[in-house]
């Protein structure tokens, strides 16, 4: 145990590994930060069309939806990642960090569509008919009873996924970024298992501060939702 917290403190004390952790962590939360914001976007679009009336010309996009996220969500996120930086985006000079977003972008999108989808759909039947009976256009019953009511079924979950795209970033050191992740194993790297064990540990800290604040903001918005509900 002595060694250990030896370890902790030469980690913390040494600038080259301070900025190496922090390096590393930057990357992680801006691969975070833009995928979430792709797969909530193109996610919402995806749940839109899913959710939208049959029709003639929507055959199309509808299948090719349903085709999208039988894919993406069939198929494991590091054989994904592996096709956009060795396939798709086989370009020489091409910035990994854009391709990286794009990877757990698109794939965080299949997820999140699936998530709104279900809350939309979650909303009873009879309070769309009702407004239609009151002359509201679908348009207007969508913005004023649907999705205030599904946006409050989906936030847990909405919640998990956000989640799971930071923890699941951790993969981007199989393709040779300089993530958090790959810091913690560069600077164990050649050292005994104490001293490799010691950035690990302190990785493990750094995304169980984020998961931590983002559960925290989560637990809050359903209080504060919840209590809206009470004054209604």
């Amino acid at each position: 145990m002595g060694e250990f917290f030896d370890k902790l403190v030469e980690l913390f004390t040494t600038p080259e590994y301070i900025d190496s952790l922090l390096h590393g962590f930057l990357l992680t939360m801006q691969i975070s930060f833009f995928a979430i914001i792709i797969g909530l976007v193109l996610g919402t679009i995806i749940a839109l069309i899913d959710t939208a009336k049959p029709s003639g010309w929507m055959v199309v996009p509808k299948f090719i939806t349903r085709v999208y996220t039988t894919i993406i969500r069939g198929t494991p996120m590091a054989l994904q990642l592996f096709i956009m930086f060795f396939v798709i985006f086989a370009i020489r000079g091409f910035p990994q960090i854009i391709i990286a977003i794009l990877a757990f972008g698109f794939n965080s999108a299949a997820y999140t569509a699936e998530v709104i989808r279900s809350g939309i759909q979650s909303v009873d039947r009879g309070q769309t008919e009702a407004g239609m009976a009151l002359g509201l256009s679908n348009f207007t019953i969508f913005r004023r009873i649907v999705a205030p009511q599904a946006i409050k079924n989906i936030i847990p979950a909405l919640g998990n996924e956000i989640i799971t795209v930071i923890k699941e970033t951790a993969i981007v050191s199989m393709v040779g970024m300089y993530d958090l992740n790959m810091a913690a194993k560069d600077i164990g790297s050649g050292q005994n298992m104490a001293s490799y064990i010691v950035p690990m540990f302190t990785a493990a800290l750094f995304y169980l501060a984020v998961v931590y604040l983002i559960t925290f903001a989560i637990k809050r918005i359903e209080k504060r939702l919840r209590k809206s509900d009470l004054r209604a």
